[in-house]
């Protein structure tokens, strides 16, 4: 398993990065914007995990800036731990026997979600390319939130 990054939810972009990268020192390694999911994702790292930051996609800070106004309550603001993980398939099954829901199986082969016993939301990234389609995981529905 490889740890990737933290995602938190901001509400402006401006004092975000002034924050994280004029204070903290951070740097902006990616940028996303998604018109259909209109939502723009910023990727940051320390300014020592930068090289690794883009080559490797991992050791960031995901900002997540959703364009519709939106308060977060309840912790919605923090979003997700996110790891890579060798198998997804044999992760979540790892998983299930250890009792733990699956909340968003890996119906594509890549991604699923579960959720620490303190609610914390953790995303399970494929390594590489999608591993085949399979069973259950294909028709396994959501299972509350994540």
């Amino acid at each position: 398993m490889e740890y990737l990054h933290t995602m938190i939810r901001i509400r402006n972009i401006e004092e975000s990065l002034k924050f994280f990268c004029d204070g903290l020192g951070l740097v902006e390694t990616r940028r996303t914007e998604s018109e259909k999911g209109r939502f723009t994702l910023i990727f940051l790292a320390a300014p020592g995990d930068v090289e690794h930051a883009k080559a490797h996609r991992s050791k960031e800070l995901e900002l997540t800036f959703n364009w519709d106004d939106e308060e977060y309550k309840g912790g919605r603001n923090f979003g997700h731990l996110a790891y890579r993980v060798d198998n997804i398939y044999d992760t979540c099954t790892h998983l299930q026997k250890q009792g733990i829901t699956i909340l968003r199986p890996p119906r594509e082969g890549r991604m699923a979600f579960v959720k620490s016993p303190d609610g914390i939301s953790v995303e399970l990234l494929q390594k590489g390319e999608s591993l085949p389609v399979a069973e259950p995981w294909a028709s396994m529905p959501n299972t509350g939130s994540w």
